[in-house]
């Protein structure tokens, strides 16, 4: 990637402002709107940080310093934010809060990021095994729960949340894995999240998408214009609509690729 994108916008790309039930991609006649279940889930975000664990413990140790593609960030501060954010998924599972405060997570990532690489990574094993130990915990998993600015969504969507955490800053590493590396079966679904979080947004025309793998999604509609449509990789839409650059843009018909609003 030769472009990074402002860090708050992409950091952004995580909050739905409710929960969304059912995303709107359809293939063939099998909606897939309602992919995905709670122990899959779970077992997928720790296949998910293994593979993340495995590439950070095979670099040089002063890689860990070396910028990141967010800006004003390095590797270190990715790997801090990985940290605390499993912290933060767990402390919502158990009932508290996400975070003390915005200022108490920015000032926790920022202390944490100028570790070395040894301690990042017994950092990050163990605040996932605690996000996974609450995750696995009984309880009910159709309850509401907040995260950070007024988000809501049900218990049993943590584990997918945090697979998305995972998956989209292993890219944000810059260390060689792309949004085309991430699993198929997690892309397709990323899509879904990200349509959510856009649809009628009022800064966002009509946008169709569709997917080679034959997968389709509707998004925007809030601002007024003809539907666009956007073709491609299910790994270039999800770059386009959070903010990353695939390895390749996507085709668009009816007009030029829509910018991507900020919340």
């Amino acid at each position: 990637m030769e472009e990074a994108f402002g860090f708050e916008r992409i950091a952004r790309t995580f909050d739905l402002r409710t929960v969304v039930a059912s995303f709107t991609r359809t293939s063939g006649r099998t909606n897939l709107g309602r992919m995905g279940d709670h122990p899959s889930d779970i077992e997928s975000v720790d296949r998910a940080t293994d593979r993340l664990l495995h590439e950070v413990a095979g670099w040089d140790p002063s890689a860990v310093a070396v910028p990141s593609l967010l800006p004003g960030w390095s590797r270190g501060h990715v790997l801090a934010h990985l940290s605390r954010n499993a912290d933060a998924l767990e402390n919502v599972l158990r009932g508290g809060p996400m975070y003390a405060s915005s200022e108490t997570r920015d000032r926790d990532i920022a202390r944490d990021a100028v570790r070395p690489q040894q301690v990042q990574l017994a950092d990050l094993r163990a605040s996932h095994l605690r996000f996974l130990a609450a995750a696995r915990a009984p309880g009910d998993l159709s309850r509401t729960v907040e995260l950070r600015n007024g988000v809501t969504d049900r218990a049993s969507r943590l584990p997918f949340r945090r697979w998305v955490e995972v998956e989209l800053h292993h890219v944000d590493l810059g260390a060689g894995y792309t949004l085309e590396d991430m699993p198929a079966e997690f892309t397709g679904r990323l899509v879904g999240h990200l349509a959510a979080r856009y649809d009628r947004h009022p800064a966002l025309v009509p946008v169709r998408l569709a997917a080679d793998d034959g997968g389709t999604w509707t998004t925007g509609g809030g601002a007024e214009g003809p539907v666009t449509l956007v073709r491609g990789p299910a790994a270039v839409l999800a770059g386009w609509l959070s903010g990353r650059r695939a390895a390749s843009a996507p085709a668009v018909e009816g007009g030029p690729l829509p910018p991507v609003p900020p919340l």
